[in-house]
């Protein structure tokens, strides 16, 4: 049995070190290209970093670690700069988060090999996109856009402080639109920060209940049954059950989040360690 991709978020190690990988990439392709400027709401561990790391390596042309995956023969497979910003990777309760905005707008520029002549992150935000996109357009994904302020809900003050700085930030991409950006996809908890955060911004595509991407994260019962068949059978002798009773068990536990309705989705995390644990419990 393939090892299981418990707390895994890159896409890069999972397909390096093969882990099960449950093939999302013809969804995936079909967001890439739906909008310039996409947002995706879900809650915590469902996927999301994994999701904006799939399309780091898809957009910087690494074919060789989509092999075996439904987009292989797709796309032409053209490397383009991406910019990944991660707000997991941010300090910002023992510094300003503008400082640490700062800060890291420095540390990605080093890793892309920038030096950046601005003082304020948002001007270096600005200016790191347009030097990276001196000869194709950058492809920028924002991981938990609202982390800062969900993180500090029970202090208002500092949240809305946060709301400010991040507003601020993220109008960068207006006016980086049209020369410098080729696909942006923000993803966080909450839709309420996306109304005032990004008021500017009035060309951001919300797919969160779009029903062409209901399925995008978490596991479908097909994908369950296809890609988990091994776990579900050796849970079946461990539980004395037969495999329907197992898996209507495994659905009464884990299979409980819709986005448009009708279909319903496992919650990755849980549904992983229950599977390598062969435990029934909220493993949340």
């Amino acid at each position: 049995m393939q090892k299981l991709p418990i707390g895994i978020q890159s896409f890069a190690v999972l397909r390096d070190e093969n882990y099960l990988y449950v093939d999302k990439t013809e969804l995936i392709h079909e967001l890439s290209n739906v909008a310039k400027f996409v947002f995706l709401a879900r809650p915590r561990r469902f996927g999301k970093s994994l999701l904006t790391t799939t399309l780091q390596e898809m957009f910087r042309g690494n074919r060789a670690l989509f092999h075996g995956l439904w987009i292989e023969d797709k796309i032409d497979w053209q490397p383009r700069p991406v910019l990944l910003i991660n707000f997991n990777d941010l300090d910002y309760r023992s510094q300003s988060l503008e400082v640490a905005l700062t800060k890291y707008m420095d540390e990605l520029a080093e890793r892309h090999g920038v030096v950046l002549k601005a003082i304020q992150g948002k001007d270096k935000f600005r200016e790191l996109i347009v030097s990276l996109s001196t000869e194709h357009k950058v492809v920028l994904l924002v991981d938990e856009y609202d982390k800062p302020i969900t993180d500090l809900l029970e202090d208002e003050e500092k949240a809305q402080e946060h709301v400010a700085t991040l507003k601020n930030f993220y109008s960068v991409l207006k006016s980086t639109d049209a020369d410098h950006l080729h696909f942006t996809l923000l993803t966080g908890v909450s839709k309420y920060g996306k109304i005032s955060v990004f008021s500017d911004l009035n060309n951001l595509l919300d797919v969160t209940l779009d029903r062409r991407f209901a399925t995008l994260l978490g596991y479908t019962q097909t994908e369950l049954e296809h890609y988990f068949s091994e776990y579900i059978d050796r849970l079946a002798e461990t539980y004395g059950m037969n495999r329907p009773e197992m898996l209507a068990e495994i659905a009464r536990w884990y299979n409980g989040y819709s986005w448009d309705g009708v279909r319903t989705v496992y919650v990755p995390f849980s549904t992983l360690v229950f599977l390598e644990q062969q435990t029934f419990a909220n493993h949340w």
